[in-house]
């Protein structure tokens, strides 16, 4: 089959890392991958065998804000159609993030059947969170229109009701497909050596932002008055920084709490944790859970909106806290004392290839 993604650039985040997994698991079974990005951004690799092809707006006209998306879908259309014409047709097509959702569902080259888009998260957090009165019904409206009546890959199920329920849509299809893992690369990264190998600590993955809940989590660290440092691995903005080292200090464990910045290789520090904690109000998924149970590192995660509950599940749900900083130091303390036996077959679900097969499979619905 021949499939095209398309995305809004590659800067290095998780849904871009995401599209790429599956571009090079889909490659390795066989078929023909092409990837559009919109931005000339790649923090990436672009794995072997994919046509990437870089689609950039140059157009320096005052009002071109306001022509923005009827005319970039004009351009994605002239670039579909040439592939299209020199490779034959694209049997299913992926757009991947908002802003390139929002020009795919003005593009005309493509069978609209042919088109899914990829729900990397949370619509109502990420889009309506700070909005009120009529600029959050402006929005709303939007985004109904994007999505209504269209087919809809979802990370979580969570992802998908969201978008239903918050924006009154009905989708024409909709299915949950988890994201893929590079489990054999994430072992081999988490071999290499860490210093603090042989010490007991506790660790945050992901960046410093206020939807993450470090407020939760240094509450709920405090409250445990367990002995062990917690290490805070991710960059934020200086002030949100700043204001959880004063929290830190005013909650008197600003000798243990750790900030170590962002690190290319996180794996190490996760594969020799104690524990890993995720404190979010929400998740589009929580990828750093199963990278966490790959490296066999228990995990205690909030019961937030999103994947957390779809992946602990059986006795990994002992790590599942309520919203709040007692319920999650209770956890923490829990999964210390008896952590939970982690099963290599469940983590299986998540491997690349049966990842991409989901996804091909669409192509029969």
């Amino acid at each position: 089959m021949r499939i095209l993604f398309i995305i809004d650039g590659l800067p290095g985040g998780g849904a871009e890392k995401v599209v790429l997994t599956l571009a090079e698991g889909m490659t390795t079974l066989g078929h023909e991958v092409s990837l559009f990005s919109l931005r000339n951004v790649c923090d990436y690799p672009i794995p072997s065998g994919i046509e990437y092809k870089i689609i950039q707006d140059d157009s320096r006209v005052f009002w071109r804000k306001v022509t923005e998306i009827k005319r970039r879908a004009k351009q994605l259309d002239d670039v579909i159609i040439k592939s299209q014409q020199a490779a034959g047709e694209f049997d299913l097509v992926f757009s991947n993030l908002h802003k390139t959702d929002r020009i795919v569902s003005q593009c005309r080259s493509i069978d609209r059947s042919k088109i899914w888009f990829c729900i990397h998260g949370i619509f109502s957090a990420s889009y309506l969170g700070n909005k009120k009165g009529f600029s959050r019904w402006l929005k709303q409206r939007k985004i109904t229109n994007v999505y209504q009546h269209k087919n809809i890959v979802g990370v979580s199920q969570a992802a998908i009701d969201d978008l239903i329920n918050q924006f009154n849509i009905t989708v024409k299809n909709s299915i949950e497909i988890n994201n893929p893992f590079d489990i054999e690369g994430i072992l081999k990264l988490a071999s290499e050596p860490c210093p603090l190998a042989g010490s007991d600590y506790l660790i945050h993955v992901g960046r410093l932002h206020p939807n993450k809940r470090h407020d939760r989590l240094l509450k709920a660290y405090a409250k445990t008055q367990l002995p062990y440092p917690l290490i805070l691995m991710g960059k934020g903005s200086d002030a949100y920084t700043e204001k959880l080292k004063s929290l830190a200090d005013e909650l008197g464990i600003s000798e243990k709490v750790k900030f170590m910045g962002f690190c290319a290789n996180p794996y190490p520090y996760i594969k020799h944790a104690k524990v890993l904690i995720l404190s979010s109000d929400s998740e589009g998924f929580g990828n750093v859970l199963v990278e966490s149970l790959i490296c066999g590192t228990p995990v205690v995660s909030t019961n937030c909106p999103g994947g957390p509950s779809t992946i602990l599940t059986g006795n990994l749900a002992c790590g599942l806290s309520e919203l709040n900083e007692n319920s999650l130091a209770e956890k923490i303390i829990l999964v210390c004392n008896h952590p939970p036996i982690i099963e290599e077959k469940t983590l299986m679900n998540y491997g690349i290839i049966p990842t991409a097969l989901k996804y091909l499979s669409l192509a029969n619905q």
